[in-house]
């Protein structure tokens, strides 16, 4: 039998005059806007313990609860899409995400996705939101997922996420040859003029990254990025905005950059990286049953692995 949903919440002051539907998706992202709606619309998603309409507008410090029985997905399909799994047990999944890989489907992307490819590898999922999901990578971004096996583990998650708890540690390879480590404090947003990109604006959400020296190259260095905040594309505009941008990425990356002095095989392997050289090489957190501290280290990709040989070569 299925786990009842419960949720909590209280309304931020900082969403006053916002509709409830609204209120409910920045309370808890990890539910589609339909699927809040539709329990809005049921009288399963009560405001101070009463049922509103989706449009009813909230002033800040409402009490928020929901209860509900889980729903199967219907809208996104399973799709027979092989996965690298790390780790499994009932309550989560690790798996090695492949660059190339999109995560959910959205325009552009119908199918063809991870959340397709676990709904076909246990049909379970499809009662949990997003298939289990519970982060995301770039679709050109390698790396470390993990994924909730249970209403129980993914509420865990969700939460470890929101309290910084889960760490998550990238190899990244950037376009300058640092010097030393350092953070970056930058709050990020989209962009004024290109929705696409996301960028460093007064008004937009903490983010906060961390890096430090693995190895250095004449042009290039491959750090090490530990992420104290999950925000969409935040290595890339991070890096690109203390004018390191990532080798390879087409939305930060600038003009391609091959060192003057360069082989023929080093400006062939920089120009024919065709993603952001970016893996996802750790991820840490407590276990949701446990409670224990768990973690996994991947290896990195070939293509990153064969870009790195080059330069070795090279230097």
């Amino acid at each position: 039998m299925s786990e009842t949903i419960q949720l909590e919440g209280r309304i931020p002051e900082t969403l006053a005059g916002r509709r409830f539907d609204q209120a409910l998706a920045e309370l808890f992202p990890e539910y589609s806007r339909s699927r809040l709606q539709q329990w809005i619309k049921d009288g399963k998603a009560l405001l101070n313990q009463r049922p509103v309409v989706a449009k009813y507008p909230v002033v800040g410090g409402e009490q928020v609860s929901i209860v509900a029985e889980p729903e199967v997905q219907t809208e996104v399909q399973a799709q027979d899409i092989p996965l690298d799994i790390r780790y499994e047990d009932e309550h989560v999944l690790v798996l090695n995400k492949p660059a190339g890989l999109v995560v959910h489907p959205a325009a552009g992307n119908p199918d063809g996705t991870l959340q397709n490819a676990l709904l076909y590898y246990d049909p379970q999922l499809a009662t949990l939101p997003r298939a289990g999901i519970v982060h995301r990578l770039d679709k050109n971004t390698s790396g470390l997922m993990m994924v909730a096996h249970s209403l129980v583990a993914h509420k865990s998650l969700v939460e470890q996420l929101q309290a910084r708890t889960v760490h998550r540690t990238y190899l990244a390879l950037v376009q300058q040859a640092l010097t030393a480590g350092g953070t970056v404090d930058a709050p990020l947003g989209r962009h004024p003029r290109d929705r696409l990109r996301m960028a460093v604006v007064e008004s937009g959400k903490p983010a906060i990254s961390h890096y430090r020296v693995l190895e250095r190259f004449p042009a290039h260095t491959l750090v090490e990025v530990r992420l104290e905040t999950g925000r969409t594309h935040q290595i890339r505009v991070h890096m690109a905005h203390i004018h390191c941008p990532l080798v390879g990425d087409p939305l930060y990356g600038g003009r391609l950059r091959i060192p003057r002095a360069a082989s023929p095989a080093l400006r062939d392997a920089i120009s024919g990286f065709r993603r952001q050289a970016l893996h996802a090489s750790r991820l840490e957190f407590n276990h949701p049953a446990s409670g224990e501290a768990v973690g996994w280290e991947l290896e990195m990709p070939g293509d990153f692995s064969q870009l790195l040989d080059v330069l070795r070569k090279e230097t």
